[in-house]
């Protein structure tokens, strides 16, 4: 029996392939360029860790005052408030602080007299912060991106937890 002829692809890629893996080689290039080449002023990457780390100082500030007017709740949030801190510190590393962070912003909102209302107003705080930071992932490098995700996460989670503890 003999055997059929061999079919006629070629080997090799094809010319579809190649202009794909060309254009896809070219977005690659084009978006590892760094946007703020060139720029006398901050970075892009620098004013949003500035701008995390701002967020995280006045979350934390929120964390002291809801401490402050409910002492019942330290042994609940103390680790939640560690957290914070700790991401407030993981934006600022490797930053110089600039005059308008050092002062502190804004003051927090007022606390709510009743426990449950505090706690349900910082778990909308932090959760407000998570969904922020997790939109401004697309606009960062890699290594900012990393830690705005986990940062976000962390907060969604602190959010979740405090919903718990309000309930």
């Amino acid at each position: 029996m003999p055997y059929p002829p061999p079919s006629r692809i070629p080997s090799g890629p094809r010319r579809r392939t190649l202009l794909a893996s060309a254009a896809g080689a070219a977005l690659l290039a084009g978006c590892s360029a760094g946007a703020d080449s060139g720029d006398d002023g901050p970075s892009a990457g620098a004013r949003a860790r500035a701008r995390a780390a701002r967020d995280s100082r006045g979350l934390l500030a929120r964390y002291d005052a809801v401490l402050a007017a409910h002492p019942a709740l330290t042994d609940r949030l103390r680790p939640l408030r560690a957290e914070v801190a700790a991401h407030a510190a993981a934006f600022e590393d490797g930053t110089k602080p600039s005059p308008a962070a050092s002062k502190s912003s804004a003051s927090p909102a007022p606390v709510p007299a009743a426990q449950k209302d505090a706690v349900a107003q910082l778990a909308a705080a932090e959760r407000a912060l998570a969904d922020r930071r997790a939109k401004e992932l697309l606009q960062v490098p890699g290594e900012l991106a990393r830690l705005l995700a986990s940062v976000a996460a962390a907060g969604a989670a602190h959010a979740y937890l405090l919903t718990e503890v309000a309930r």
